[in-house]
């Protein structure tokens, strides 16, 4: 977006992750997020066995899943350590912890 470039860092509790996606990067900075000059948000989770978390692509847009450590559940599906997976159309992703996990996910359009 021809922005000057620019550098932020901020820590993300263990708190502010456990149990949901937090919003970590996002065009605006909203809700305390760092910013990035791109249409993409990115969400960080520490789940622990049993959580559970919904978040919905609007239509138009893509999500990438990256699972850093332990397993998790995606719509159904199980993903352990370093498994990802590409998430297209509308509708809501549906996230559960499967023991402790650390996950990313992208949402960008398509």
């Amino acid at each position: 977006k021809k922005t000057e470039p620019r550098y932020e860092q901020r820590n993300f509790s263990r708190e502010e992750r456990s149990g949901a996606l937090r919003l970590v990067v996002s065009p605006d900075g909203a809700e305390g997020s760092l910013t990035i000059g791109q249409d993409a948000r990115l969400y960080a989770a520490l789940f622990e066995d049993g959580d559970a978390a919904r978040h919905e692509l609007e239509k138009g847009r893509l999500g990438w899943l990256h699972v850093a450590t332990g397993a998790v559940e995606v719509n159904g599906v199980a993903l352990g350590p370093g498994d990802g997976a590409a998430l297209r159309g509308t509708g809501g992703v549906e996230l559960r912890g499967l023991g402790d996990a650390e996950l990313v996910l992208w949402d960008v359009p398509a």
